[in-house]
């Protein structure tokens, strides 16, 4: 193989189809909705889903799955065309189709048909596993992980490894990275357990631990749809629950594929778990705003790139692929030195404005310009680094001068920001934005947090 090491998805691909339309009256031979159809849309599912996810800004991911001779094996592998590289393993039978039938947006019935069994891989999927990046196992409990488990397990040994874990499908090889059961998962997984009942944060934690230290895994990190996830580790100690950044409205199918793909992804990125998990849980809530597996976009339109682990040099890019699509690029700026309350609440009201929030960061010796000798506290690698952890940003550009007119010109924002200490009058981004017909506003501002007052409350209490 040449080029980068990609990043492998082995798991089962399913054909999910979704018959949508409106449900106004009953049957007149059965208690049963009439829906007439308005639409009907059919795309890859499971190991599918979660690979062509795991692919979006132009990711190199391979996917490890079984696909047959069967129409819907054709109808995955032309969905996929061009968006994964794909590595079959004979299916002996027809590949799992899974129909939902909704009504106004919420499913009715759920029709399951089709299924066979994975033969043997070949060599080049020993090799594929052996130079990956990083490893995504999306078990299905339809076997693809089972036939390339020994694989798999020498995978684990020295590359970070995800399993999303099925209650009938494969026990987790020894050594992953992270284990990624959603909340009904870990019940069923740990049904027979002592000590686990009821759906507290205690008792998924309790069953996270169990799991844990059962399959030797380094993580298990627990979806809890709203609250969150929640990370533990063998041995016990004090969980790590990291919350969704907002509540999203929408059709939760895939969640768990984009939860999965994402937190894969940020390990392939080097991030650690922790950092990977909280980017994955912001996505997965964005996924689901936006319609889930059955946003249509999804599979239309390309998907403007995530953050690598250099947030800048994505952030120009990005610019550009939001607005090919139609969308809203905002953009704020300043120091940032030490990140507070009254900064996370202009950047989450910034990102709210339109479809990517990009900050432009002074660099250190703008800011020492700016603010004086001892400035900046913390230097603009850390600072770029806490700003595009925070899920309401999504991605950071550092300028050298003392105004960021120059970046902005290659930018071209539709919207600027600045927090409510300043006036649009008294912004000199202000008339350069306007030369393009973006928009210059002032949000709200939380008084009494700036970085200088909290230096010198700091500095006080020492005295």
């Amino acid at each position: 193989m040449t080029g980068p090491e990609p990043l492998v998805v082995v798991g089962d691909v399913l054909l999910d189809e979704d018959i949508e339309g409106v449900a106004t009256r009953l049957a007149p031979d059965a208690p049963a909705p009439v829906v007439d159809v308005t639409g009907d849309h059919r795309h890859p599912g499971g190991a599918g889903l979660a690979a062509a996810l795991a692919a979006r800004g132009g990711r190199d991911v391979v996917l490890v799955t079984a696909l047959g001779e069967d129409p819907a094996s054709e109808a995955v592998r032309q969905q996929l065309g061009g968006r994964v590289r794909l590595l079959e393993l004979p299916l002996h039978g027809t590949l799992p189709v899974k129909t939902r039938v909704l009504a106004g947006g919420r499913p009715l019935v759920r029709i399951d048909r089709g299924g066979g069994t994975p033969g043997e891989p070949d060599e080049a999927v020993r090799e594929a596993l052996a130079g990956a990046q990083a490893v995504l196992v999306a078990d299905y409990g339809r076997h693809t992980a089972g036939a390339v488990r020994p694989h798999l397990e020498e995978a684990a040994r020295r590359t970070p490894l995800v399993w999303d874990p099925h209650p009938r499908g494969e026990t987790p090889v020894p050594g992953a990275r992270l284990v990624t059961p959603n909340a009904g998962e870990a019940v069923t997984l740990c049904a027979g357990t002592p000590g686990v009942p009821g759906d507290s944060l205690g008792a998924f934690a309790e069953r996270g631990t169990e799991l844990a230290e059962r399959w030797r895994a380094a993580g298990v990190a627990v979806t809890l749809g709203e609250r969150g996830v929640l990370l533990t580790r063998p041995g016990g100690g004090t969980p790590m629950l990291i919350p969704a950044p907002f509540h999203a409205d929408g059709d939760t199918c895939g969640a768990g594929d984009c939860f999965a793909a994402a937190t894969v992804a940020g390990l392939a990125d080097g991030l650690l778990p922790e950092e990977a998990l909280q980017r994955a849980v912001a996505e997965a809530a964005a996924f689901v705003a936006a319609g889930g597996a059955g946003n249509p976009d999804l599979w239309h339109t390309p998907v403007a790139p995530v953050p690598a682990q250099d947030p800048a040099a994505d952030a120009f890019e990005l610019a550009r692929e939001v607005r090919a699509r139609g969308g809203t690029v905002v953009a704020t700026g300043g120091c940032f030195d030490l990140v507070h309350a009254g900064h996370v609440g202009l950047l989450e009201s910034a990102r709210r404005i339109g479809d990517c929030l990009i900050v432009c960061l002074n660099s250190d010796a703008s800011v020492t310009r700016r603010k004086g000798p001892g400035r900046p506290l913390t230097p603009a690698t850390d600072r770029a680094r806490v700003l595009a952890a925070l899920g309401s940003v999504d991605a950071v550009v550092v300028f050298e001068e003392d105004t960021p007119e120059r970046v902005l010109e290659r930018l071209r924002p539709d919207v600027w920001v600045k927090g409510g200490d300043y006036s649009v009058q008294e912004l000199p981004e202000a008339e350069v934005v306007r030369t393009w017909g973006g928009q210059a506003v002032v949000l709200p501002y939380l008084d009494g947090h700036s970085t200088t007052s909290l230096a010198r409350r700091a500095a006080e209490a020492v005295k």
